[in-house]
């Protein structure tokens, strides 16, 4: 009898569930993403050839990446600024390995890795043991790493055969295996198609996804984020888990730093100053993605691809470039509106 009560009571609340209030809160963003791709394909000669759409996925790779990162910080209830300057320094940090000690290629990537993850620690441990906030703690270590990595060279960036600040020349060079990395393309129903770095943004995302949906550790991590005192009280190693998310971002930020090295072929000191904000914003709109409401890798990499989306439509469009910020921005603030401000009426 109580079953049959159960199912009376349950039937009305998923009517109410498939309301369009609801349809519009679950689905209304990726419709928006596929009519800006309709759009742009109709009105943009060559927007929809499978090269565009390649472009697009390469130049997301590494926001989407440090994004991805990004993510792991908010699932525990935290926020990573640091992002940007961790992957430039990580950049300059190979550059220098390569090109003014005459590292090889393996010795450079380790290097970049170990800053990621000494960088995540520090900020999880002034986070978590100090008790510095958040914001303030990752904001002062992106001021540190910026002035950090303009110092070996006295602000200058690293290209084979610079010359140094004493006055010799650099006699490295970077590496073919690593320049690989961000120049070498795969064959992909057309010759020389989809760029290495594409699929390391791919894999990467499966692998966080799956971490975060499927494993005790990643379901810990939200219960973390979602309530910290009750999931300490159920014996969760709470500070444990928000150093690790910190240390995910640190690596994460290391590899786009990384992959950003290999295709550019220098260490350019100014090449990283949107890659905070772009790899925010992917990691915000992902909230808005099916109605999650909450941080996920699924989200992340939809946000990245939005935002790559966007820009390069914008860009073959002929659109200035100083509109494209204004644009980024007003379409995270409409993402976050129908994640939150509609989530909640339909909740009352």
């Amino acid at each position: 009898m109580s079953t049959d009560i159960d199912k009376t009571a349950a039937a009305p609340a998923t009517a109410r569930a498939m309301g369009p209030r609801d349809l519009l809160i679950r689905y209304g963003f990726l419709v928006l993403l596929l009519g800006m791709i309709l759009f742009f394909s109709v009105t943009t000669s060559g927007f929809a050839s499978p090269q565009s759409a390649v472009f697009i996925l390469q130049s997301v790779s590494i926001t989407g990446i440090l994004a991805l990162g990004v993510t792991a910080t908010l699932v525990v209830g935290g926020f990573d600024l640091s992002i940007g300057s961790v992957a430039t320094t990580a950049m300059m940090a190979s550059s220098y390995v390569m090109v003014i000690l005459g590292g090889d290629a393996l010795t450079a990537a380790l290097v970049c890795i170990a800053i990621g993850v000494i960088v995540g620690l520090i900020n999880g441990v002034l986070i978590v043991y100090m008790r510095v906030p958040d914001l303030l703690a990752t904001l002062g270590m992106m001021f540190l790493l910026v002035g950090l990595q303009r110092i070996p060279t006295e602000g200058r960036s690293i290209a084979t055969g610079m010359t140094l600040p004493d006055g010799s020349t650099a006699s490295g060079a970077f590496s073919p295996a690593f320049l690989a990395l961000g120049r070498h393309r795969f064959d992909f129903i057309l010759p020389n198609l989809v760029p290495v770095s594409v699929v390391v943004l791919i894999v990467l995302a499966i692998l966080i996804w799956f971490f975060l949906e499927y494993t005790r550790f990643g379901r810990m991590m939200y219960a973390v984020g979602s309530n910290e005192r009750a999931a300490g009280l159920a014996g969760a190693p709470v500070n444990s888990y928000k150093i690790a998310a910190y240390v995910i971002s640190g690596v994460f930020a290391s590899i786009g730093g990384i992959l950003l090295a290999a295709r550019l072929g220098r260490g350019d000191i100014a090449s990283g100053n949107n890659l905070l904000l772009d790899s925010v914003a992917a990691a915000l709109i992902g909230f808005a993605v099916l109605g999650a409401a909450k941080p996920n890798a699924y989200g992340t990499a939809i946000g990245a691809l939005f935002v790559g989306t966007l820009l390069q439509g914008l860009t073959m469009m002929n659109a200035p470039y100083y509109t494209q910020d204004f644009v980024k921005g007003a379409v995270l603030v409409i993402a976050l509106v129908f994640t939150f401000a509609f989530s909640r009426k339909a909740k009352r």
